[in-house]
């Protein structure tokens, strides 16, 4: 039976996509210094998984990269040679090429391949430059060098005119058809080569190698004829010279092989063609240890783990750890259970957003049932239907918590987000030439997904301006006698029924004046007794930057107007508070979730509408002398020597009330980017927790309307969109109007 593997293409994407992303968090997380070897395993295990899933599913040009990656990965982690800055850009750079290999697999996207072969020279020069010294024994269920080998001397003879191309693209498409067989390069003119490649594999296999650096309708293929037994000695002879000189051209000579080992020419199989030991050095090196204190390679050896188990066999001396390495381990030990999972073991399943969202939506559905069921019932006479009546509190209670444990499937941990930003703090600080410690807390905190998807774009504005405009330069820190390295801040955490966000950092603060006297030049209507927050609130003005000079990171006054309506239109807000001098923190709130929200039904007329409980103060009946009226500009209503515009929904929705008189209705007094208003309903129906339905996609917009929701008795309502209702109504009216009346 053939079975169809391309229907876990997407299994495979996610799956390597987290890999990646793992391997990025170790990688920015490795000491350099003191590698410990669980992380080094950990790297490689990362790079061999996507390698393996990339080979069963047939994405040839992954497995090569990986390959190479691999290779590296290995040597540095059994100590053939030394972990290096070097080697850890060179690493994140592969991954970013891999998952930019991924994307045009997964989405179509276009894939750099000069950028694929850049990488791949680089890995292969860092590999270049290793001396092996000792290599693990090798474990007799595997095959030796001399099993392995292939001779592709008997094999077909092909012609490959090249097009024009870098010199640097013809050695990396030489290295890849060299593993399959000889290849001997010959120059046409300056820009143009060609290739005889002899090898025991097909013509097509040839041509898609090819076809991953050139396009294969560019080149000339022909086939060769055999070489006469003459000419054929002459090739073997010169290639064994060039192979034991050079190393197939790729690699530096052996220590050693100089002309005298060029005319000794051991056999290829003795000398491993410069990737591999020669055999009786690897059998030398096993005789001093036995294979199963060896560990065939794959477990420590046998004295290291009676060490960690507390076995000694003599007394010995050790050395007592110093402070600063237990602070790391110590360190190292927390980063660990941090990204631990709960429990120690964890499983999962992978289910399509889709399902999850059906799923939501029935559950939805069943609430609304649930309320209805609940109304009907309130009519009936308790004593007579009293165990219909105990049935159906329980099933409330059975329907809120069905609720609440379906709702918590979106919900996905702040880490999703968190951990885009180690690279990027990383790369932006090193190419601004600062210093920065990047420090994140709250990690665990769940968030719906669809929030955290719209929330990523605006964090990441935040922090490229912490770094790029809050924390100093080295020079400026130390003059001001703080530390050349400056500190980011990331965390989360809830408070009530929401989430609390906030990005800080220990730079210079946010500079009043020059905020001010960029308002001034740019047109914005400002006052004499301004306070600091207002003053901050600037900075989310259209256009809006004190950047001297633009740069490709910032300055051009796009981003942050952007960033507050992306979170008002979340349900969040955005506050910022600063000190000159000692940093800035911007903090965001936004709801746990859009799909359920917990609102106050109001009635104006005949109509009720929702009223997200977010945004609500408080409510009261004003007096008499409290209503002011602004001529031609509507009325404000005075609250504790504060007035507060008036928003009669009647007006706006034009709806016959039962009261045009704000002393006799209700005032409801909400809160929306830091502005206050009050509502003039007729009554206060009640509080409810509602399933939002979507009313743009089902009708059109309405200006005022942010959704709409099912009541219990089976009837539509309108949930209000507090933040478009305050804005419209401080348009009306002049905001000089809206200050605190000094006592």
């Amino acid at each position: 039976m053939t079975i169809d593997i391309s229907q876990f293409y997407q299994v495979f994407f996610d799956e390597a996509e987290e890999l990646l992303a793992e391997m990025e968090r170790l990688l920015l997380g490795v000491d350099i210094e003191s590698p410990s070897e669980e992380d080094l395993n950990a790297i490689f295990r990362t790079a061999h998984s996507v390698k393996g899933g990339a080979s069963t599913f047939g994405v040839t040009d992954m497995t090569e990269v990986t390959h190479v990656l691999e290779t590296l990965l290995d040597r540095i982690r059994k100590g053939e040679m030394a972990l290096t800055a070097t080697h850890v850009d060179a690493f994140l750079a592969a991954k970013d090429i891999l998952k930019m290999q991924l994307d045009g697999h997964r989405l179509g996207s276009a894939v750099d391949q000069e950028a694929v072969g850049d990488v791949r020279m680089m890995l292969q020069e860092l590999a270049q430059d290793v001396h092996i010294e000792a290599m693990a024994p090798v474990a007799s269920g595997f095959s030796t060098p001399e099993a392995q080998s292939v001779d592709h001397r008997g094999g077909k003879r092909y012609r490959l005119e090249l097009p024009p191309m870098v010199h640097r693209e013809v050695e990396a498409l030489a290295a890849e058809l060299g593993l399959m067989g000889h290849v001997e390069l010959v120059p046409l003119d300056a820009e143009r080569h060609a290739m005889i490649v002899t090898t025991l594999e097909s013509l097509d296999d040839i041509v898609a190698i090819c076809s991953f650096v050139i396009d294969a309708d560019q080149m000339t293929v022909s086939e060769q004829p055999a070489l006469s037994p003459t000419q054929a000695a002459r090739e073997n002879a010169e290639r064994e010279r060039k192979e034991a000189q050079q190393g197939y051209g790729f690699f530096d000579p052996l220590p050693g092989a100089g002309a005298g080992a060029g005319a000794a020419a051991p056999a290829a199989d003795g000398e491993g063609y410069g990737f591999f030991q020669p055999l009786d050095e690897i059998r030398s090196n096993a005789g001093a240890a036995t294979e199963d204190a060896r560990g065939y390679g794959f477990f420590q050896p046998l004295e290291v783990i009676r060490a960690q188990a507390g076995i000694q066999d003599a007394p010995a001396e050790a050395a007592k750890p110093s402070e600063e390495l237990e602070k790391k381990a110590a360190r190292k030990e927390a980063e660990k259970q941090a990204h631990a999972p709960a429990g120690g073991e964890s499983s999962s399943i992978r289910v399509s957003v889709e399902k999850v969202d059906q799923l939501i939506n029935l559950v939805g559905e069943l609430v609304i049932t649930q309320a209805m069921i609940e109304q009907r019932a309130g009519s009936l006479d308790p004593v007579l239907h009293e165990k219909l009546m105990s049935g159906i509190s329980q099933l409330t209670r059975n329907t809120r918590d069905l609720q609440e444990s379906v709702m918590s499937i979106r919900m996905m941990p702040m880490d999703f987000v968190f951990s885009r930003f180690p690279r990027m703090v990383r790369d932006l600080a090193t190419k601004l030439g600062k210093k920065v410690e990047f420090v994140t807390s709250g990690a665990a905190t769940e968030l719906d997904k669809g929030l955290i998807e719209r929330i990523v774009d605006p964090l990441t504005h935040l922090v490229r301006n912490s770094i790029d405009h809050g924390i100093e330069m080295p020079d400026v820190r130390k003059a001001a006698g703080k530390s050349e390295t400056g500190r980011l801040f990331l965390s989360a955490s809830h408070q009530g029924g929401s989430i609390i966000i906030e990005v800080s950092d220990d730079g210079g603060g946010l500079n009043r004046d020059r905020i001010l006297a960029k308002a001034r030049q740019n047109g914005l209507p400002l006052s004499d007794n301004m306070t600091d927050a207002e003053v901050w609130q600037l900075i989310f003005a259209p256009g809006f930057s004190t950047a001297e000079q633009v740069t490709d990171v910032s300055g051009r006054g796009v981003g942050m107007d952007v960033v507050k309506r992306n979170i008002t239109a979340m349900g969040g807000t955005v506050d910022i508070r600063s000190a000159k001098g000692f940093g800035t923190t911007i903090s965001i709130s936004l709801p746990l979730t859009l799909a359920i929200l917990d609102g106050m039904l109001i009635q104006t007329g005949e109509e009720v509408y929702i009223l997200p409980l977010g945004f609500v103060l408080e409510s009261l009946q004003p007096a008499p002398e409290d209503v002011k009226e602004i001529s031609g500009k509507g009325r404000v209503i005075k609250v504790r020597g504060e007035f507060l515009p008036l928003i009669p929904l009647y007006q706006i929705f034009d709806i016959a009330p039962r009261f045009t008189d704000p002393c006799q209705g209700i005032l409801v007094i909400v809160e929306t980017e830091g502005k206050k208003a009050c509502l003039f309903v007729d009554e206060l129906v009640g509080q409810q927790q509602v399933v939002v339905k979507n009313l743009e996609s089902n009708y059109r917009k309405v200006t005022g309307i942010s959704g709409a929701t099912i009541l219990g008795d089976g009837g539509v309502s309108l949930i209000l969109d507090v933040t478009a209702l305050v804005r419209s109504s401080r348009q009306l009216v002049d905001e000089s109007n809206f200050v605190k009346e000094e006592p």
